[in-house]
């Protein structure tokens, strides 16, 4: 199959006993798609029934079978696949069939489960005295990898047949390619959306979740003549004209001043409490619309469309905006959450290979948080595709501001390496781009944790190494470390008299320290300069 003659796969995931491939087999049919069920696949490749690979290999074993499967399945175009229960649990697997596929979980209640698996020998996994116990242990253990995928039907009390027309119905009308990541924030949830070319959905997708107001498109002058004529026409075509509000582009524009110029033109074009805005842009863009957002008629909704890779890993998630003050950066700004976050890796084809580096320093920082798998990817040939590292760095961001969206606890750790990045970006007034000062930042507190004894040398070691192979600078231009020193204490994060460091005690495991002298600051300081 060429990838150009034949329609996208449509693979059905989702627990065991929800009906798989029973829908699989009567889609094909209607479709006339080839179907491959996966474990049967396994099965025939392994010469051996899953019980029996399970027994003779163990469970680690069979995912491997089972992510090699996958692999080949996904290679191809125009198939109908019907998936193992945990076959996407993995990540890996996940982003794979999510960026190749149309992906669909069906789900079902326990009781319909329970009633339809009866008690199955060739079901390792329900090897259990409490079958209805075990079941809802393995339900709860996969319900946010399910929730990952984009579209879901619940089959309970639903023939084969109305399932299948359902599906069919999904793949005649949704959309393929997508990764669904969703972030819970109570009232204030939301989803973000990765997928290529999605940007042009963005009308439909918008009005999938009531958002059909009046729009107004905040942009900046470097990326609106690139990519704002197709979100126009997008728009238009829904019949629904966009305002589009360009301001200067650069962080030295990120002020109150420019935020008079948008709020002019917000009631200009005649914005009421129903509109929406769009930033369409990277992180100072997001960050100007969403405080728009946020306190222009005590607030509207908005929706980021980030465009820089920094962005899609970082500033377009979790509800920061805000503006600077001569001070420092960020003083002034609200929490403002979106509505929606729609994230197209086409858009970095436009991206200079300067920026796509910036955006690293911050999926870097991730890595050490929360994702010592993703920083390996980062120090090897990484990860397997570019949806796949975006997914994970936010997965780690995710974790975090749904547990804290305030920012009184670990939502913190978020600032790894931003206390001397903010500084050196406020000494060199903003010449040195954010996640080129975060990665020097990273580099610094590694030091510092090193030098106050929480982390071995190794640390340091690897996160400079990963930078330099990254095209990061791990060194700063002779800089006067007092003023350096100075810029920390304008640091919003500081309490009383105590800048607060977040610090790396290994990849993967950080905590926040109030006690570091001044001396090892210094020390840390002088560890990225050149010739100091």
């Amino acid at each position: 199959m060429t990838p150009t003659s034949e329609p996208p796969n449509i693979v059905l995931a989702g627990f065991m006993g929800v009906g798989k491939t029973a829908v699989g087999r009567e889609i094909a049919r209607r479709l006339q798609r080839p179907f491959f069920d996966l474990d049967d696949v396994i099965v025939a490749e392994a010469g051996m029934s899953i019980p029996e690979i399970f027994a003779q290999h163990g469970e680690a074993h069979f995912r491997l079978l089972e992510k090699v499967a996958l692999r080949q399945l996904a290679a191809q175009r125009g198939l109908m696949i019907a998936t193992g229960g945990g076959a996407l649990i993995d990540p890996g697997n996940r982003e794979l069939m999510a960026r190749t596929s149309l992906l669909v979980c069906l789900s079902a209640s326990v009781s319909a489960i329970e009633d339809r698996i009866g008690a199955d020998a060739e079901r390792p996994l329900l090897a259990a005295a409490d079958h209805r116990q075990r079941i809802v242990e393995l339900m709860n253990q996969r319900a946010a990898a399910y929730a990952e995928i984009p579209y879901r039907i619940d089959t309970t009390g639903k023939t084969v047949a109305e399932v299948a027309t359902e599906v069919i119905t999904l793949a005649e009308n949704g959309l393929g390619g997508v990764l669904r990541l969703p972030v819970s924030m109570g009232d204030d949830g939301y989803d973000i959306l990765i997928g290529a070319g999605l940007l042009k959905e963005l009308p439909s997708l918008m009005r999938q979740r009531q958002l059909d107001g009046r729009v107004a498109i905040i942009s900046d002058d470097r990326v609106a003549p690139l990519w704002v004529r197709p979100l126009l026409d997008a728009f238009a075509a829904d019949h629904r004209p966009a305002t589009l509000i360009t301001v200067p582009a650069g962080e030295n524009h990120k002020n109150l001043a420019t935020m008079a110029l948008i709020y002019e033109q917000l009631v200009g074009a005649g914005l009421d409490r129903s509109s929406v805005i769009v930033a369409l842009g990277g992180g100072v863009i997001g960050d100007m619309a969403g405080f728009a957002a946020a306190t222009y008629l005590r607030g509207i909704s908005f929706v980021q469309t980030p465009t820089s890779l920094l962005a899609m890993v970082d500033a377009s998630v979790g509800g920061k905006t805000g503006v600077d003050l001569p001070q420092g950066k960020n003083l002034v700004g609200a929490f403002k959450q979106p509505a929606l976050v729609l994230i197209d890796p086409e858009i970095l084809s436009t991206l200079p290979a300067a920026e796509f580096r910036n955006g690293l320093g911050e999926v870097i920082k991730h890595g050490i948080i929360a994702d010592p798998h993703l920083f390996a990817q980062l120090e090897g040939d990484g990860p397997g595709s570019i949806e796949s590292m975006i997914a994970r760095a936010l997965r780690v961001k995710i974790s975090l501001i749904q547990n804290d969206p305030y920012e009184r606890g670990t939502r913190a750790y978020l600032n790894l390496g931003h206390t001397f990045g903010h500084a050196i970006e406020q000494v060199s007034h903003y010449t040195i781009p954010h996640g080129q000062a975060v990665a020097l930042g990273l580099i610094a507190c590694a030091h510092l944790a090193h030098l106050a004894g929480y982390c071995p040398a190794s640390v340091p070691v690897r996160i400079r190494d990963v930078a330099q192979h990254l095209g990061l600078a791990t060194t700063l231009a002779p800089t006067d470390i007092d003023a350096l020193m100075a810029a920390m204490k304008t640091d919003k994060k500081r309490q009383r008299d105590h800048t607060r460091f977040v610090l790396p005690h290994d990849i993967g495991h950080i905590a926040v320290h109030d006690d570091v002298s001044p001396e090892h600051t210094q020390a840390a300081w002088r560890s990225i300069l050149r010739d100091a």
